[in-house]
């Protein structure tokens, strides 16, 4: 019997004229459930090749060349793969035996392979980056050991520079002789592995990155801190205001979007700068002397000033989008109870501003953590960020595992403390719009 409601459908029946209903089918007679479930398969599967080839472009330009770059923080075969003998030779014996005239033998051999396939200068960088100073040591001695030298090697290659005989330079090297490694992220929170092997806190003067990782969060709490503050009251100002005054105003919130965040930073620099345009108006005015002008640029202060002002709009617009849809009937009914304005606003209108607040100062948050171009522009040497020191190391040092390192160490803490946030928060408490 066909179904009246259901003309793609049947309904079978009992002797009893009952329907059965376990054998509902299609209109080709096929049972219901599998073609339904066929129908979903094709919906998820046309679903699939819509979002294809966004899935591939991701993978390709983002996710396998931050793969490719992490990787590099614990895996640098610039030493191992070029010398070989010696790097076996550091497999067979154990730490803290004497280098023999066979391992001599086997440096001064590899030295000579090296710098006849022109690698000489990758196996001095990697060993320059825990030995300051010796990828010339590696070069200019692996040019004089291609043209020949006679053994015994140990005393060959201490009369090219007594250098090599350094036991932290050997201790270098037996580091270096596997490619995974661990002293690019020991290095990364200040240590360093001794001659021994043991792991100690580097030297105070070339303590570096733990400070600049404390001061980057610290840096990007306070900045999140602030534009809370100021963006607070102009999103709930958007929100009451009526849509034609309220349209007016965010296009004055959208504005720095559409200018150039370096001709945002150069900007600040002429206004903090102390023959800028603030120091002018406090001297015209008398609040500060003309030799007493404020030193507000290339240190902390300036960081703070120019970021707050950047990231800004991105407190200001999840916290706008969560007020436009609080109902205003809300806190009139709390003081219609006898609520004080202040009661009003603490118990039921701010708690309802909650899941803005959360996703402005995430986004904050994490925009401030990795921000480059301004601290480096502004800061100074006091107002530097991890993500200046990253930076660096891909340009001026040229030491990409360490520069990896930096960075898989800061998407660590960032992921962490997401995770503490979901736990203490909920990320489900997030609202964009």
């Amino acid at each position: 019997m066909a179904n009246a409601l259901d003309p793609h459908a049947a309904i079978a029946t009992t002797a009893s004229g009952a329907p059965d209903r376990g054998s509902l089918t299609a209109a080709d007679g096929k049972p219901l459930a599998r073609a339904l479930a066929r129908s979903q398969q094709r919906a998820r599967r046309r679903a699939f090749l819509l979002v294809l080839p966004l899935l591939a472009f991701i993978l390709i330009t983002f996710v396998i060349p931050i793969g490719q770059m992490l990787q590099r923080s614990f895996y640098n075969d610039g030493f191992s793969a070029n010398m070989p003998q010696i790097s076996a030779w550091f497999a067979e014996n154990p730490r803290g035996t004497e280098p023999d005239e066979a391992a001599w033998a086997a440096l001064a051999a590899d030295l000579s392979a090296s710098a006849e396939e022109r690698s000489i200068g990758v196996v001095g960088t990697r060993i320059n980056y825990d030995v300051p100073g010796t990828r010339s040591l590696f070069t200019s001695t692996g040019r004089q050991v291609r043209r020949g030298i006679e053994p015994p090697y140990r005393e060959a290659l201490v009369e090219i520079d007594e250098d090599w005989a350094s036991p932290r330079l050997w201790s270098a090297m037996r580091n270096a002789a596997t490619p995974l490694t661990g002293n690019f992220y020991l290095a990364a929170v200040d240590r360093t592995r001794a001659d021994d092997g043991s792991i100690r806190q580097v030297e105070e003067r070339q303590q570096v990155y733990v400070m600049l990782f404390m001061r980057t969060f610290w840096l990007s709490l306070l900045i999140t801190a602030l534009t809370f503050v100021l963006g607070f009251p102009i999103a709930h100002l958007l929100a009451t205001l009526p849509m034609r005054k309220s349209n007016l105003l965010m296009i004055l919130v959208l504005l720095p979007f559409w200018t150039s965040l370096l001709v945002r930073t150069t900007s600040w620099m002429v206004l903090l700068q102390q023959q800028g345009v603030i120091n002018d108006i406090l001297v015209w005015m008398g609040a500060i002397g003309s030799d007493g002008r404020l030193q507000m640029i290339y240190n902390q202060t300036g960081t703070i000033i120019a970021m707050t002002h950047i990231l800004l709009p991105f407190m200001i617009l999840p916290l706008y989008s969560v007020m436009r849809t609080i109902n205003p009937s809300y806190v009139r009914a709390a003081r219609s109870l006898g609520a004080t304005s202040w009661t009003a606003f603490r118990r039921i209108y701010f708690p309802q501003t909650l899941p803005g607040l959360g996703a402005g100062a995430l986004l904050v948050f994490i925009l401030a953590v990795g921000y480059y171009i301004t601290p480096a522009l502004v800061g100074g040497s006091s107002g530097q960020l991890i993500s200046n020191m990253i930076a660096m190391h891909m340009t001026d040092t040229l030491n990409w595992s360490m520069a990896a390192a930096l960075a898989a160490l800061l998407l660590g803490s960032v992921l962490i403390l997401y995770w503490l946030y979901d736990r203490l928060v909920g990320i489900d408490n997030l609202k964009l719009g």
